[in-house]
């Protein structure tokens, strides 16, 4: 952690925040939330020390970067124009980007683009940006007429949703990291009825430490979003249907692509499809290597870092040598 260093610059009109370490062919991580860069804290120094140099930013609304309040703030364009001019300043012409949620939606969006600064993807539980023929939003709303969605609360209950997450940041990260992870079932939500908030819903967290996160840990995210609120990640989901319009009519991507998922990804199970790992050539054109592997659940980066790493330096180093997997 003593070679970690955090850099602050005014990129794209706001005031952004990233991790850096190491030398090398640039890596760069996308978060998703509730995460800040501080969830890639165990790939960013495996990579480096493989010979990388590795960014991970906080994106815009969450962490120590600004969170604007108008949600056309988070649109793709805009998320898309914020990792090219982070790019800029880096001095780097392109990266090899992978991401979680949203952080790995918007790495698509600069893959499909801006192609030229992406060197290849490497998927990480979102296998692609799935463009179906209704407003994701529709969907969602439809779910949430039936029983709890937090997609649909976030949506149809912002500022209430906004304002009680605020008031109970380390509850509401405890709970949600739990939930994520392989040691709970994050559908157990769904037997809560429409109108039920997202932390009355979640299932209650066995004490910390657990076996992937500390006191310390945890209270990194806490004093992150405690100071940031969670607007700026509510402000990405009120923003789906915006991006699916701006999304739609897109082929495939043309970078090398590479795939990481865990079987017990909730996530991977009911978000993308059947069988998505499947249908993987139907959304990129360079498929080079896919791993699925029986570790852990949607927060795969934390829970079980080793495979995480193995994976992602043997993608890597296959990307490196210009071979296919």
């Amino acid at each position: 952690m003593r070679d970690w260093t955090h850099h602050y610059a005014r990129l794209n009109g706001i005031d952004a925040h990233w991790v850096e370490q190491g030398s090398g062919p640039l890596v760069l991580l996308l978060h998703g939330f509730p995460h800040t860069w501080f969830s890639w804290r165990h790939q960013i120094t495996a990579l480096a020390g493989a010979g990388y140099r590795v960014v991970a930013p906080d994106l815009r609304g969450m962490g120590q970067t600004s969170a604007p309040e108008a949600v056309e703030e988070y649109g793709a364009d805009r998320i898309t124009a914020d990792l090219c001019a982070l790019l800029d300043h880096l001095g780097a012409e392109s990266a090899v980007c992978s991401g979680l949620d949203f952080g790995m939606f918007a790495a698509y969006d600069l893959a499909f683009e801006h192609p030229e600064r992406v060197r290849a993807l490497i998927g990480l539980q979102n296998p692609f940006q799935n463009t179906s023929d209704r407003p994701p939003l529709e969907a969602e709303r439809r779910r949430g007429r039936k029983r709890f969605n937090h997609v649909a609360y976030f949506v149809d209950e912002p500022e209430a949703a906004i304002a009680d997450m605020d008031a109970h940041p380390r509850e509401m990260l405890a709970k949600i990291f739990h939930a994520l992870s392989g040691a709970a079932d994050f559908t157990l939500m769904w037997r809560n009825p429409p109108g039920t908030s997202y932390r009355a819903a979640l299932p209650e967290p066995p004490a910390l430490p657990w076996s992937w996160m500390t006191e310390w840990e945890l209270e990194c995210y806490v004093n992150d979003y405690a100071r940031s609120g969670f607007g700026g990640g509510i402000r990405w989901y009120l923003a789906l249907d915006r991006n699916w319009e701006l999304r739609r009519g897109r082929g495939k991507t043309g970078v090398p692509f590479y795939f990481l998922g865990s079987e017990a990804d909730v996530d991977l199970a009911h978000w993308h499809g059947r069988d998505p790992v499947e249908k993987l050539p139907e959304y990129h054109a360079d498929v080079r290597g896919v791993r699925i592997v029986p570790a852990a659940g949607h927060v795969i980066s934390m829970e079980s870092p080793d495979v995480v790493n193995a994976a992602f330096l043997e993608f890597l180093r296959d990307l490196d040598q210009g071979r296919a997997a």
